[in-house]
């Protein structure tokens, strides 16, 4: 299942991105949006954990976690025409 990760500290690397879900299960692939211009995060990403179980356990566990003094928002990514 893809995971939508927002509201991410502009500090955050993405190894500490995988490092947060990887506690839940096997962290298929992660990818932390970048600024093409400045090459720094725009603070959001996306994970993607094998099993749903533990894709759901992730997301009621990290939804409204502190980061830094940001409450991210995790939520399922949900798939557009654009990116089917």
């Amino acid at each position: 299942m893809k995971i939508l990760i927002r509201n991410l500290p502009r500090t955050l690397v993405e190894n500490e991105l995988k490092e947060l879900f990887k506690v839940y299960g096997d962290v298929q692939s992660c990818t932390l949006i970048l600024d093409k211009t400045t090459g720094k995060s725009k603070g959001f990403g996306f994970v993607e954990i094998s099993k749903v179980g533990n894709a759901k356990a992730a997301i009621q566990a990290l939804n409204g976690k502190a980061i830094d003094g940001n409450k991210i928002r995790v939520k399922k990514a949900e798939l557009t025409n654009d990116t089917q």
